[in-house]
């Protein structure tokens, strides 16, 4: 039971994480690059590879800090 509630919380944190990243980062890219940018379908893929890594990244890293003030 343990094990299945730090795989919820890390799937939570997971799914807070990427909707930000990419609702900041589609801003700042639409910005900089223009909004035809993100219509190339190449683009897109790596838009949403940036998306899953940084989401990934983050969820590693609050997870880590949350096994280091837990135990």
């Amino acid at each position: 039971m343990d094990k299945i509630l730090i795989i919820l919380i890390a799937i939570a944190i997971f799914l807070i994480f990427n909707p930000i990243y990419y609702i900041n980062m589609r801003g700042y890219v639409g910005k900089a690059f223009g909004k035809k940018w993100l219509k190339i379908w190449v683009n897109k893929v790596y838009f949403w590879q940036s998306s899953l890594f940084v989401s990934s990244a983050g969820t590693f890293l609050i997870m880590f800090i949350l096994k280091g003030s837990i135990f």
